[in-house]
């Protein structure tokens, strides 16, 4: 045990900026810190988000809807600086009370829905449209419970692991050991599935397979963290397998590009709100001057 070890004291308080690459996203309290109308486009679908993993997931099923034929499924994508603060506006706020991105307002609705939380925006849409939802009971079952999974252990990869190997101020040992155990034993959990299973709920790719390869996907392929050799990655062949099959989807490869406002210029289109979009408006056409 190190010398600096960290004694609480009886009442925690608040240290604005302690807390890493991160810390100004971050505070004990909710609400809008100041008053911003959220802009809304043409479409029926109005989506505001940045392309984290959790962003991720939603664009990549709104452009996999799109990729079917389902021409409700046109939708406006709006950009959240998250570490500037847009996610603290009064507008956002309305409607994500918890000030996370991605947020969604259905305007075909009425009155208007709004969809909080990436897992409940893909139920969401996968049940407005019939798609990427298996119709079957056992099959549905199984694919909510590989949604749900997601949901609850992708905490400790990306607030665990990720904040404490990546992103912390220091780097200690024992949280890193607590949440790389945790990460691989995942990371086998998810290999052994994919061993006998193509897709998480079986043979049918469905929103299972779009909430956790942001995730996990990025993760085996060094996509987050730069963590791939520290994991052993090379390791996880069927994760590998199932995620090189997923990348190259149209439709994931256009997904990943919505609201990032990171990497390649030509790789970021902040706003979405037509297909040509994707050929016309990226960063490095829009730095041309086209």
């Amino acid at each position: 045990m190190s010398d600096n070890t960290y004694t609480p004291p009886s009442v925690w308080k608040w240290e604005p900026g302690n807390g890493g690459k991160f810390a100004n996203i971050n505070r004990p309290i909710a609400g809008p810190t100041h008053d911003k109308a959220l802009p809304v486009g043409k479409h029926p679908l109005q989506l505001y988000s940045l392309a984290t993993p959790n962003g991720v997931k939603v664009t990549v099923m709104l452009e996999e809807l799109l990729e079917k034929g389902v021409t409700g499924a046109e939708y406006d994508a709006y950009l959240i600086q998250i570490g500037e603060g847009d996610q603290f506006s009064s507008g956002f706020v309305e409607v994500n009370p918890n000030s996370k991105i991605p947020a969604l307002m259905d305007h075909s609705a009425n009155p208007p829905q709004r969809v909080f939380e990436s897992g409940a925006i893909l139920l969401y849409l996968a049940e407005k449209f019939g798609e990427f939802l298996p119709s079957d009971p056992a099959k549905r079952t199984e694919c909510l419970s590989w949604l749900f999974w997601q949901m609850g252990s992708a905490p400790m990869l990306g607030g665990g692991f990720g904040h404490f190997y990546a992103y912390a101020p220091e780097k200690y040992q024992y949280p890193i050991d607590r949440y790389t155990m945790e990460v691989k034993r995942q990371l086998d959990v998810l290999d052994r599935h994919l061993a006998e299973n193509r897709f998480m709920a079986g043979d049918e790719y469905t929103i299972a397979d779009m909430a956790i390869h942001p995730w996990y996907g990025a993760l085996v392929k060094n996509r987050v963290y730069e963590a791939a050799e520290f994991l052993e990655a090379h390791t996880y062949k069927n994760v590998l397998r199932w995620t090189e099959e997923i990348d190259e989807r149209p439709a994931v490869k256009r997904g990943r590009m919505v609201n990032r406002s990171f990497g390649e210029p030509h790789e970021q289109l902040h706003e979405r709100h037509d297909a040509s979009d994707f050929e016309l408006r990226t960063q490095d056409k829009l730095a041309d001057g086209e």
